[in-house]
């Protein structure tokens, strides 16, 4: 089965954490993760500067392990903005001083999350 996320609970939410268990627990079965698309506080989780303590699991580097394996991470563009999660691109455009986009996740619009909604068997969300 084919699935796609969309998560728009903040790091520090326990949705966070069941979003991501459940995702790692679907490919251990078989199963495609193809995209999760983060919007609202979700899109937090692809701040590069959110630095965990060091008893706690980095949250952050579990995504970017699950992208290198195939799933696609998609940081809604406008609530990144307005959130102050930058590209180098949107860095540049808006004449910011640094890009802090954590690696593995891309910014895109609402378009990867509609078609999320239209090749994904299920779409399952994680909100607060």
């Amino acid at each position: 089965m084919n699935f796609a996320l969309l998560i728009t609970a903040p790091p520090l939410h326990e949705q966070a954490w069941h979003a991501l268990h459940f995702c790692e627990a679907a490919r251990a079965q078989g199963h495609t993760v193809e995209r999760v698309f983060f919007y609202g506080d979700g899109v937090l989780h692809g701040n590069l500067l959110n630095t965990p303590p060091q008893d706690e699991a980095n949250l952050g580097s579990r995504w970017a392990a699950l992208a290198e394996n195939g799933t696609e991470l998609v940081i809604c563009v406008a609530a990144a903005l307005k959130r102050g999660v930058l590209d180098a691109d949107n860095a540049r455009r808006f004449e910011q001083p640094v890009a802090n986009l954590a690696p593995g996740f891309i910014i895109s619009g609402l378009g990867q999350l509609a078609e999320s909604l239209i090749t994904a068997d299920r779409v399952i969300s994680f909100v607060p």
